[in-house]
């Protein structure tokens, strides 16, 4: 890859007249040695993947196996069939699209790691309703997508995307990141604003945990997809109005690395500490177990 930084990946975008999705394309084939037609169709078997996850999650049943979670994507739905949303039906309705992802996973489903499977929802959940929103084809989707991947990139190689090692911020957090920079691109944004919407974003999920109940993926987890899929759409429109992540972005990609690495190890998938180890999260636990053992 010819950039390791979101700056150096601007900059090759502004001197070179390119998108962020193009200049990902180009590398990307670059580096496997496929053509670029041949990565365009795998990310567009990706993307149908991800609408496949969206409409299980909506329709079928997700109760996870530890039967913990699941319909919650469905409840939500139902209730906009006859409520009227606080956050407006669109943003309400992406909330549902991630939770239906998530849900999947946790029920055994195929999903799409965005960019790990605790973090699957946010990004399909933000294309699949935006995409419904704005009448685009999956071919501008699936550029989305090569966006997204490169800033996932970059936040990959300068800091975490495992919640093991530098907790939710780096799972749910990149995700948001990589869900409002794809975002502003789909929209017609330019690069600059790509990237700070990659800092406003990031910059709100600084020091989250990683607290899995039970050491599942389910409880917080779900939950956070959700509301992660909701912030990359207010951090998308923050960067489209002009508004700028003063601390620039790698400097944020920075801070995050900074913050996991001296996070405790019982805030970081271990269900040692967090929620996992309120009382509630500690019955389960138990449960669990009693239930394993059965």
């Amino acid at each position: 890859m010819r950039f390791s930084t979101l700056a150096q990946l601007t900059e090759i975008c502004n001197a070179e007249h390119k998108s962020i999705s193009q200049v990902m394309l180009e590398e990307q084939a670059a580096e496997t040695g496929h053509s670029q037609q041949s990565e365009f169709r795998k990310m567009a078997e990706y993307y149908q993947i991800m609408k496949q996850a969206v409409h299980k999650g909506l329709t079928e049943d997700t109760t996870s196996r530890s039967g913990l979670t699941g319909m919650d994507a469905q409840r939500i739905m139902t209730f906009l069939e006859t409520n009227e949303s606080s956050l407006g039906a669109e943003a309400c309705e992406t909330m549902a699209c991630a939770l239906a992802v998530s849900e999947v996973n946790a029920s055994m489903g195929r999903i799409i790691a965005t960019p790990t499977a605790g973090s699957c929802g946010i990004i399909p959940g933000v294309f699949i309703r935006t995409q419904k929103r704005f009448q685009w084809t999956d071919d501008h989707m699936v550029n989305g997508l090569f966006c997204a991947g490169a800033i996932g990139y970059v936040i990959a190689n300068n800091s975490f995307i495992s919640g093991a090692e530098g907790g939710c911020q780096a799972e749910v957090g990149s995700a948001i990141g990589m869900a409002a920079g794809a975002l502003v691109e789909l929209r017609g944004g330019t690069p600059e604003q790509a990237i700070h919407a990659v800092g406003l974003a990031l910059k709100n999920s600084l020091g989250l945990i990683c607290d899995p109940v039970g050491g599942l993926v389910e409880i917080p987890c779900i939950v956070r997809n959700g509301f992660g899929a909701v912030t990359a759409l207010a951090a998308a429109d923050m960067a489209m109005a002009g508004v700028l992540s003063v601390i620039p972005s790698d400097e944020v990609v920075q801070v995050m690395l900074e913050v996991g690495s001296a996070m405790p190890a019982k805030h970081r998938e271990t269900a040692k500490g967090g929620l996992a180890q309120t009382p509630t999260g500690k019955k389960i636990m138990k449960q669990l177990y009693r239930n394993n053992k059965q």
